[in-house]
């Protein structure tokens, strides 16, 4: 069986990520989306919301399912026998820095990186774009799931 790992923060889940975790859906047996739990980090939403949000967006995906992590991506694929580590790219600036990971991933485990180019119209968007247009009250309705558009419009005002 294969299994490949999609890592991020989902903070929040975007189309673009679904998008991205759908094809690599079409190209493994199973995806698990981990997502990183980092403490040290300030995120808009906590690990368990981001989880829930997460597997509530990836339902209709019977071949993936959603995990928490601390720590290495790579230590979390060995764990979970996992071949590949799926990452999107949405620009040129995305390869030159996911590259040099990808080549210490494959060094400490042998896990392999697929890179997967980002849907047309996609490619501008990112977690912290949406965040930072949400806040200043910019319609981000095209680039989120409904339930994720009502949960950072809610969180937003709450820090208002």
């Amino acid at each position: 069986m294969s299994r490949a790992v999609c890592p991020g923060s989902f903070d929040p889940v975007t189309h673009g990520h679904l998008d991205i975790v759908g094809r690599a859906a079409r190209l493994f047996d199973e995806v698990v989306v981990a997502i990183g739990v980092n403490q040290s980090k300030s995120r808009l939403f906590g690990p368990e919301e981001r989880v829930a949000m997460l597997e509530r967006a990836v339902a209709g995906f019977p071949n993936v399912r959603v995990e928490g992590f601390t720590g290495l991506v790579t230590d979390f694929c060995v764990e979970h026998d996992a071949q590949a580590i799926v990452k999107g790219l949405r620009s040129s600036s995305d390869f030159d820095y996911e590259l040099p990971m990808a080549h210490m991933n494959s060094a400490l485990t042998g896990v392999e990186t697929v890179f997967l180019p980002t849907a047309t119209g996609q490619s501008f968007v990112s977690s912290s774009l949406v965040k930072e247009v949400a806040s200043f009250g910019g319609d981000v309705s095209a680039f989120v799931p409904d339930f994720v558009l009502e949960a950072l419009t809610r969180r937003l005002a709450e820090r208002t």
